[in-house]
Formats: structure tokens, C-alpha cells, sequence
């Protein structure tokens, strides 16, 4: 798989934007601010509908417009399929596929896989369990588009019954009695305890399947590193029984008072963590968090070995994702530059972004383009 063309209109930086690629690598120059790493960040948005860099659409929509469009002609298998997304913050985001409408945006997600490394990488292991959820979950999507609609709907149970705790424990604070709110709560109940069982199954699972692919990746990026040295674990709010839906309502009884005197869901996979855990070098075997022992180095290492993990198990699934390295060289050391670029230059589409053409190791040859003042020009 790999894109062929992007077009961009009103999307970051750009008015416009049209880019012609080839499969292999293929490297975008330029210093900081000139909007190299908006390219490789549209493509993503293609795969995910969310960004890698913000948290919320606004920002992805050049200032003074009210609409971004992202195009790309994607090519799989022989095959060449446009993809289109209209970002529109506030409103409802279009996406058409060879210039028809899709039913909801949410069903370009899939279509074109990317996988991307990055600065922000880095709080994949030393920032908060939303990292690591985040990671997850976007995971979850590429391999299994429909749990976009399942993600979707456990926030919006999430949320309703967070509202209605919110209202319940003012109606406590004014003396007042809302059997009404109450009731309603237990169905909210139901309906959490069942979205969010699956997407717990589907979680746990997904995490088994990785597991193995992190500790090859971290064997291949740590110097001296063996691949039982890297572990991953799901931990969970609820106990992993059979019956997951019956553990969650279970659970949420027995945090009903702490719940609602918090006005708070505090069950649930928005509450749950994936835990990285690390022999570090010159221990004994013990493994160790990484958040808080790992030194700079190992939990570089971690984070390059759970996005390599993630690329690995992608192509196990019969897929070749497009790899982004969005200015990921620049924070990494001389040894694991070269380790990372022979892993990755046997890809399908390789897209670099550095801001001097000495941060790309030998090793991602390919070509290459020079991003300065909104133009994007083929460098030979």
C-alpha cells in the first residue's frame, strides 16, 4: 500500500498543496515551521481521522477558512482508490471514496493504514495512561474498522452518564430525591457494562497479539537487550472474567457511593492502563515500570519497540502500512538512527520528515523534497 498523490486544500499551512509519490522513501527537507510535517500528517488523518499532533480538528484548518480537504490516490494491490476527507470543525466531517459520499466519515478509517513515529512517541511510556489508551485504541481501529463505531458509542454512554452523576449529586447537595435519575442510571449501567465489556475483550486481545512483537522490536532497537526483557500487561478496573459484562456491573455497584459522591464513571476502559514494564541493563531480571525507571535511552527504546510492534502486527494481518517518521531522528542517537532505518527501509512507502538532510540515515535514500515557504518542490 502507498499513496500516490495528495492534494490538500486549506489544510494547515497550505491554501493548496499537490504532491506527487512514489513507493520507497521518500523525504520531505525543511526547517522548522515550513510545514513538512503538515504533509505526513494529513496522510495519517486519512487513516485515523484524528491527528498525532492536536487533539481536536480546529487547528488542521488553515486560519480564515472554514473547511480543510485532504485527498489522497491510494494504491493496494495493484488498485488505485481516491480518498477524501472534508474536516469541518464543529460540523460533521464528509469522506468520499472515488468521489462518493460515504454514509459516515468514520468509514474512510481503514482504508489506508499508516503507522507514525514521532517526538511525541515519548509519552507513549512516560506520560499519562491516555497515552497508552490512545495507542490502543487507534491500533484496534486499523485492524478491526468497525470498533470505530463501538469506541464511539462507549463514549457517548460515557458521557451521558457522567452528566447524569453530575446531576444526581446536586440534586444530593440540594435535598432533593431524583428516583427518576436513579433509574435511568441503572440503564446507563446496562449499556456501559455492555459497550465497554467489548471493547475490553478487544483490548486484552489485541495486547496478547502485540506482546510478542515488542519484545522482538525492543531486542532489534536496545543495545545487549534480550526480547524477554520488554513486557507489556493490560490493567484493567474490572476483574477479567468470562463474563465480562457481569464483572463490569458488579464492579460499578461496588463503586456506586464513591461514584456518585465524585460525580464521576471511575469503571470502565477509560479508566484502564496499559502497564511497560523493563529489566534495565545491568539488572538481574527484575522488571521495573518504565515510567520513572527507565533512563532516557531504554524508554526511547520502548517507545520505538511498541510502533514497530504495532507495524509488525499490522503486516502479519496480510497489510503493508505506510510508515511516517515525522522528525524522529533528530532525538535519537546515532546507533539507534541506523537500527531504526534498517528496520523500516524494506517497507512499502517510507515518508521522512527532517529538518537538514543529514538527520536521514544513509540507509532511507530515496527521494526527496524541500519544503520552504508553503512551496513544496522535488529536489532532482
Amino acid at each position: 500500500m502507498y499513496v500516490a498523490h495528495l492534494t490538500l486544500h486549506d489544510f494547515r499551512s497550505y491554501a493548496t498543496a499537490d504532491v506527487a509519490l512514489d513507493p520507497g522513501v521518500t523525504a520531505f527537507v525543511g526547517r522548522n515551521g515550513q510545514g513538512k510535517t503538515n504533509l505526513v500528517e494529513a496522510i495519517d488523518y486519512l487513516s485515523r481521522l484524528s491527528s498525532h499532533r492536536v487533539a481536536t480538528d480546529t487547528p488542521l484548518v488553515r486560519a480564515g477558512s472554514e473547511q480543510a480537504v485532504v485527498r489522497a490516490a491510494v494504491v493496494k494491490d495493484g488498485r488505485t482508490a481516491v480518498l477524501e476527507i472534508e474536516i469541518n470543525p464543529g460540523k460533521a466531517n464528509r469522506a468520499r471514496v472515488n468521489k462518493s459520499v460515504l454514509p459516515r466519515a468514520r468509514d474512510l478509517v481503514g482504508l489506508v493504514r499508516t503507522v507514525v513515529f514521532s517526538p511525541e512517541d515519548l509519552a507513549l511510556v512516560k506520560g499519562d495512561p491516555s497515552e497508552r489508551r490512545r495507542f490502543l485504541d487507534d491500533l484496534l481501529v486499523l485492524r478491526t474498522p468497525r470498533l470505530a463505531g463501538l469506541r464511539a458509542d462507549y463514549e457517548r454512554v460515557l458521557k451521558q452518564r457522567n452528566s447524569l452523576l453530575k446531576s444526581m449529586l446536586a440534586a444530593r447537595r440540594g435535598r432533593r430525591d431524583d428516583e427518576f435519575a436513579a433509574s435511568t442510571l441503572v440503564v446507563w449501567d446496562e449499556q456501559l457494562a455492555q459497550h465497554g465489556a467489548e471493547l475490553l475483550a478487544a483490548r486484552v486481545a489485541l495486547v496478547d497479539d502485540l506482546r510478542p512483537y515488542v519484545g522482538k522490536a525492543y531486542e532489534a532497537v536496545a543495545r545487549g537487550a534480550s526480547r524477554e526483557d520488554a513486557e507489556l500487561d493490560y490493567r484493567a478496573t474490572v476483574p477479567l472474567e468470562a463474563d465480562l459484562a457481569g464483572s463490569f456491573l458488579a464492579t460499578l455497584a461496588e463503586r456506586r457511593k464513591e461514584e456518585l459522591d465524585r460525580a464521576l464513571t471511575l469503571v470502565g476502559p477509560h479508566r484502564d492502563d496499559l502497564v511497560l514494564t523493563l529489566a534495565p541493563a545491568g539488572s538481574t531480571g527484575e522488571k521495573l515500570p518504565v515510567k520513572g525507571y527507565a533512563s532516557h535511552g531504554e524508554s526511547w527504546s520502548f517507545a520505538l519497540a511498541l510502533r514497530l510492534a504495532a507495524y509488525d502486527l499490522l503486516r502479519a494481518d496480510g497489510d503493508d502500512p505506510i510508515l511516517v517518521l515525522d522528525d524522529v531522528f533528530a532525538e535519537l542517537d546515532t546507533e539507534r538512527r541506523a537500527q531504526l532505518a534498517d528496520l523500516v527501509s524494506g517497507a512499502e512507502q517510507v515518508l521522512v520528515t527532517a529538518a537538514v538532510p543529514d538527520d536521514i540515515p544513509a540507509a532511507l535514500s530515496g527521494a526527496r523534497f524541500v519544503v520552504a515557504g508553503g512551496e513544496v518542490t522535488r529536489d532532482g
